[in-house]
């Protein structure tokens, strides 16, 4: 499903326990290569808004760096805003909650598909964002190869799970710091004010419905038990285990609760991004472990 390499290096991580990688997804690592001075990533990089603001950027020839990888091609996820058409491309603002970035999408007037694909791209809409980094005067933007519509939020849940895996992988394969979240200083990203889906409305109810808690910030909604639960999967003893910790293990703590209530708030957390499913589907590990 990974690449050789990327197995070796613990890559199965998520290859069980229903967290199974897409295609797209494993076509983000198939380009990874060592070289001397770093690594250079020739293939799709998840990224957030916030690792593309804070990224490295070498003076001497442009090159970007997050956790130590050369920054060649990066994939995105959020919202459209500020959408300008003009005869030669189309630009807008991408908001994920961790920030905003401008998108460029060069067209081709004889490609009546591309430039169809583009118009009927709305502000408010989710979007995937194919594209290469760069900097032009000192602003940083992406040049879009591929902008499309997501219909499935579960790919922007994914996303953002993606994007703190390849985080923490890479920083472990650097040798580099895993304190810091791609999601901010408290993994507390602001939603886009009054997010919309497909020029339907919504509000911040239809965007919280869909984005990890740590995304929408849902914490205070929920109940006691899964306030429990996810706290006992917060603890240092629990962030250390490269495992994670087992839903009987949970459960035994959990004084008051029966299993299936552990059960359900254990799921609770997984579809908020809070944790993951490790190496069966009994072990889960919180996503800021």
């Amino acid at each position: 499903m990974y690449s050789a390499s990327y197995q070796q290096e613990g890559g199965s991580l998520f290859s069980g326990g229903g967290f199974m990688p897409t295609q797209s997804a494993t076509q983000s690592y198939d380009g990874i290569t060592k070289r001397s001075g770093g690594s250079q990533n020739t293939g799709l990089l998840p990224l957030t808004v916030k690792q593309i603001s804070q990224a490295v950027q070498n003076s001497s020839d442009d090159t970007f760096f997050v956790d130590g990888i050369d920054v060649n091609n990066v994939t995105l996820v959020g919202m459209v805003f500020d959408k300008e058409e003009r005869a030669t491309d189309v630009s807008f603002l991408i908001d994920d909650g961790t920030g905003r970035v401008e998108v460029k999408r060069w067209i081709d007037g004889q490609d009546t598909h591309e430039s169809m694909e583009m118009s009927a791209l709305q502000n408010g809409v989710y979007v995937r964002v194919h594209g290469h980094l760069r900097s032009f005067q000192g602003k940083r933007n992406i040049v879009a190869f591929s902008v499309r519509p997501v219909t499935d939020f579960n790919e922007v849940t994914y996303h953002f799970l993606e994007c703190v895996f390849v985080h923490l992988h890479n920083s472990k394969a650097n040798g580099l710091s895993t304190k810091s979240s791609p999601l901010g200083p408290t993994s507390g990203v602001q939603t886009p004010s009054n997010p919309v889906y497909g020029g339907t409305g919504g509000g911040a109810g239809a965007y919280n419905q869909y984005m990890p808690s740590s995304i929408a910030a849902v914490n205070g909604s929920m109940d006691e038990c899964q306030k429990r639960v996810h706290a006992i999967f917060e603890e240092p003893s629990s962030l250390a285990a490269e495992a994670g910790l087992h839903v009987d293990e949970v459960a035994r703590r959990m004084s008051g609760y029966n299993k299936n209530q552990v059960k359900d708030a254990i799921e609770f957390l997984v579809n908020e991004g809070l944790i993951y499913s490790t190496i069966d589907d009994y072990h889960y590990k919180s996503t800021n472990g």
